[in-house]
């Protein structure tokens, strides 16, 4: 189970980041969680598990998150690209990057050892694995919290910023991210881009998610599969102050 890549996007956004201001920085990578620059969360987490001989951390800046970061020999900070599906791109294409590839964010907070290894294990033998949580069971434990929904046939889900690249072709998914990335979070604009057949049966709801993904990974010649997280606070991240909150508020054994 040795020999894996993880990967930590953290990178930012154009323009100015007021939630850093906010919180005395002006990178989001760095705003402090219960203590600690948030970044570190998710490097320690993937550093915990022996799953991983290399953690590539991609951001615009990598003195500065190297900086707040453990020494450890299997960690690198390396510069991202302009975008995600570039940066994904010249991973994907890197003769030195082992599979498979496990893609997070730096601010999944709350990402721990246990949540690494769900994943992984019942991420099985597919090309491309993403990390989801149903609508219900996060409301059983966080009732109050707000996320992106999208709906299908038998639930509503929302990512959990995990995601699975087993090998070198499962990067022709990235080229389709690559033409939708700017409305990344409208996941309906990623449907109608496999296919109209796909969007309207996921907007009518008569599609289940494996099933949409079924029949994306049938156009792209890909396994593409749904892993449904055991912990259902997989989906929290830290994208604005009310998240900061609410994770403090979990980690500090608030909520």
């Amino acid at each position: 189970m040795s020999g894996w890549t993880a990967l930590v996007l953290a990178g930012s956004r154009p323009g100015i980041d007021t939630f850093a201001q906010s919180h005395g920085t002006d990178l989001k990578a760095l705003i402090p969680v219960s203590g600690e620059p948030m970044v570190r969360r998710p490097v320690h987490a993937l550093l915990s598990s022996e799953r991983f001989t290399a953690v590539r951390v991609l951001t615009q800046q990598p003195d500065r998150i190297a900086a707040v970061l453990p020494a450890d020999p299997r960690l690198a900070v390396e510069p991202s690209r302009d975008t995600i599906a570039a940066t994904l791109e010249a991973v994907c294409g890197d003769p030195a990057t082992q599979w498979p590839v496990l893609v997070t964010t730096a601010d999944h907070a709350l990402l721990d050892q246990d949540m690494v290894d769900d994943f992984c294990l019942r991420a099985a033998d597919a090309d491309i694995a993403l990390a989801v949580v149903e609508r219900r069971e996060l409301l059983k434990r966080l009732p109050a919290t707000r996320r992106t929904w999208i709906r299908f046939r038998g639930g509503a889900y929302s990512g959990a910023n995990l995601f699975l690249l087993r090998l070198p072709k499962s990067a022709t998914a990235i080229q389709l991210w690559r033409g939708v990335e700017q409305d990344r979070k409208k996941g309906w604009r990623l449907l109608l881009a496999i296919g109209p057949s796909v969007f309207f049966g996921a907007a009518l709801r008569l599609l289940t998610l494996d099933q949409v993904l079924q029949r994306v990974g049938s156009r792209l010649n890909l396994d593409i599969r749904a892993v449904e997280m055991t912990d259902p606070i997989a989906a929290v991240d830290v994208d604005k102050p009310d998240d900061h909150r609410l994770v403090e508020a979990i980690l500090e054994g608030r909520a």
